[in-house]
């Protein structure tokens, strides 16, 4: 077996389907592969949907939303590949997306994970594909504005490491768990994504590890993908105003994601850093985490 995917369901029936269709529609490996469908509870009959649709996918059904690090796991459990692609259900892959990108790492033997282009519906590059890891350095100069204002900085665009031409094949630190595509050999290295978090920063935790056990993290611009970001997000609004339901998704995605943040530190900073910056970097997060909360609750 070549390569297994791995999509992750939770109510984005109508995405998941788009994605399914347009792996299939694309170019197919010259070895076997296999696609595997995890289903988070999503109670939309994404799965029997998808049985009739695509009686090649397999299907992993779970009694509840597991997020994505322990959804993702129930497929990497299963998967037989000699590569894994950690693919959102919120993507779609070009033509000769999967050919290109193992024939890729099959060229690149030291590679232990790579990701392509990485495009947003409305224009450019996901940036969250082209990650630097979250230092404190890195984090500050991000969230004051400074990587914005001096893109080209090695200094200052730490974050999203943009002073690396996109137009070149390099390594980077981390992609976003969009576009994942891991050699076996390296996860099983590694292990599997940690489950202490439900959502955000469980990619880049294992990048952190694959890179630190030795492996190269590249980024490819030999092919591309779609990323709808966003759109299997709740956005729903009344009067341009959000409505109660849509405010009380963002901000528990705002906990997430902030709250994710804080075990990346524990897990990988803790013992790097003394105790008075890990106090001011957790207290950075939190006051950045009240201000964005507030927003929400202002729409």
């Amino acid at each position: 077996m070549d390569l297994s995917i791995i999509i992750i369901n939770y109510k984005t029936k109508d995405l998941t389907l788009q994605t399914i269709d347009s792996v299939f529609k694309a170019k197919q490996p010259k070895g076997k592969f296999e696609v595997i469908l995890v289903d988070n509870d999503s109670q939309d009959d994404t799965p029997g949907t998808v049985r009739k649709k695509f009686k090649q996918v397999k299907i992993i059904q779970s009694h509840k939303n597991l997020g994505f690090a322990a959804g993702n796991n129930l497929g990497l459990r299963k998967a037989k590949g000699k590569y894994v692609l950690l693919l959102n259900s919120d993507t779609i892959v070009s033509k000769d997306t999967l050919t290109k990108m193992i024939g890729f790492m099959d060229k690149n033997q030291d590679v232990g994970l790579s990701t392509c282009r990485v495009n947003l519906f409305h224009g450019g590059i996901d940036p969250a594909s082209h990650r630097g890891f979250p230092t404190p350095w890195a984090s500050l100069t991000y969230y004051l504005g400074l990587e914005k204002l001096f893109p080209k900085s090695k200094l200052f665009a730490q974050y999203h490491q943009s002073w690396k031409g996109l137009t070149t094949t390099h390594e980077i630190d981390s992609p976003v768990g969009a576009f994942f595509m891991l050699r076996k050999k390296a996860l099983n290295q590694v292990g599997l994504l940690d489950e202490a978090y439900f959502m955000y920063a469980e990619d880049i935790d294992l990048a952190f590890r694959i890179k630190q056990a030795g492996w190269k993290v590249v980024y490819t611009p030999i092919t591309k993908i779609l990323h709808l970001k966003g759109a299997s997000g709740i956005k729903k609004k009344v009067k341009n105003k959000l409505t109660p339901e849509a405010k009380q998704t963002r901000i528990k995605v705002s906990n997430y994601f902030f709250d994710t943040m804080k075990i990346f530190y524990n897990k990988h900073y803790k013992k790097k850093y003394l105790f008075p910056i890990r106090w001011l970097i957790f207290a950075t997060i939190d006051l950045i985490k009240f201000v964005k909360i507030l927003k929400i609750k202002f729409l």
